[in-house]
């Protein structure tokens, strides 16, 4: 595949990774791509680069359009690998090349690759004039690192964001009017769910330090580039960021012989007569990144595993983990299982929501050995009762 040209004389020279499954714990079934822009004039920019392995498919398509010797700028918006991990190959073939980074930035560079390079550091509102264009640079730490920062070119209207508006996705095509939306923002929500979802003031501060910008195209460091459809994704941004949820419930579980399972399946039952919709994972055949990606619009969300060793399953233990790492904010939870003598595994994840400041508003239910009918017709009780508190 060629160099593509997004706007005059600035071209997309990225890395498609067909092939990977799996980056850092978060599953990317359909594989993703590293985006690098090429700027042509007076001074030749490049902004971001590659995962080390792919330098050589970026360094193909920049050779394309110019000597790479010729190169004047590398604009390093975030320090993460897999933007800056073809810094130092790229600095063998344009040793010239002045590196534009933040503060942080410069930091994060220094320490990772233990090198004396040629930095220049900006700040928010400072310019750098490369001919034709200026560009400015915006600081956004922590969406989704403390040196995080975007690019944008006035001129051209083309916000360069890095790792904000995002998304795991490998295609041929470059512009979001080339893809079907549905599929798109599936995407942009499970990266926004896994990535970037613990800081959603921070997202706020930079959705409106930025929405004073003209903006017509957003180039992304992953995925497509976004051209027809920006304001249905600042739309869900904004949503996001302020961790607005649908009426929906959540039921994630695990279950040894089946009482925990049909507990889940009865307070589905229940959930379900009140009138709310219930999406139903179970941790054995669901990766937790996309159950993350669930947990983004549920309102309810309900955890569920038996007890084993005197503790929960070590499958409910790893997706608590990665939850609490996230903390999504303004969700309603709710805990059950069963047990055989023990019974700890509920009281332990009650904990982990209250730390997180979930509200509880219904007691928890722990059933020893199988529930009885009793019990399950308790169970739906509390399902719709759930339900009810939902709409409220």
């Amino acid at each position: 595949m060629n160099a593509v040209e997004i706007k005059p004389d600035i071209y997309w020279v990225g890395g498609i990774d067909w092939d990977i499954r799996n980056f850092h714990g978060y599953i990317t079934q359909r594989g993703t791509t590293y985006n690098a822009y090429l700027i042509m004039d007076k001074k030749i920019t490049l902004v971001d680069t590659q995962k080390h392995y792919l330098f050589e498919e970026m360094l193909s398509r920049i050779k394309e359009i110019v000597d790479p010797l010729k190169i004047d700028y590398i604009v390093s918006n975030h320090v993460e690998m897999d933007h800056s991990g073809s810094i130092q190959k790229l600095l063998e073939v344009a040793p010239n090349a002045k590196i534009i980074t933040s503060t942080r930035g410069e930091k994060g560079l220094r320490r990772h690759y233990k090198k004396d390079w040629n930095f220049k550091v900006v700040k928010s509102g400072d310019t750098l004039n490369i001919g034709e264009r200026t560009l400015h640079f915006v600081e956004i730490p922590m969406v989704h690192w403390p040196d995080s920062m975007v690019t944008y070119i006035p001129s051209d209207k083309l916000l360069l964001p890095n790792d904000a508006f995002g998304q795991h996705i490998a295609t041929s095509e470059r512009f979001d009017d080339e893809v079907d939306w549905g599929i798109l923002k599936e995407e942009a929500a499970k990266y926004y769910a896994n990535i970037v979802m613990p800081y959603g003031s921070q997202v706020e501060k930079a959705l409106e330090a930025l929405s004073g910008l003209d903006i017509e195209m957003i180039a992304p460091s992953h995925g497509i580039i976004w051209r027809s459809l920006i304001p249905q994704i600042l739309k869900e941004y904004t949503k996001w960021a302020r961790y607005e949820t649908e009426d929906k419930a959540l039921i994630v579980y695990d279950s040894m012989w089946g009482s925990t399972e049909e507990i889940a399946n009865t307070l589905r039952e229940g959930i379900e007569e009140a009138g709310i919709h219930v999406t139903m994972r179970n941790l054995k055949n669901n990766h937790i990144s996309d159950v993350i990606t669930d947990v983004i619009s549920s309102k309810l969300i309900l955890l569920g595993s038996p007890t084993l060793n005197n503790t929960m399953l070590p499958s409910m233990g790893g997706f608590l983990t990665y939850l609490k790492g996230l903390r999504p904010k303004n969700r309603i939870g709710f805990v059950f299982g069963s047990y055989g003598w023990g019974g700890q595994a509920v009281g332990e994840i009650e904990k982990i929501i209250k730390d997180i400041s979930w509200d509880v508003p219904v007691e928890s239910i722990n059933i020893n050995y199988v529930p009885d009918e009793k019990e399950l017709l308790d169970v739906r009780k509390k399902g719709k009762k759930l339900g009810k508190y939902v709409k409220n």
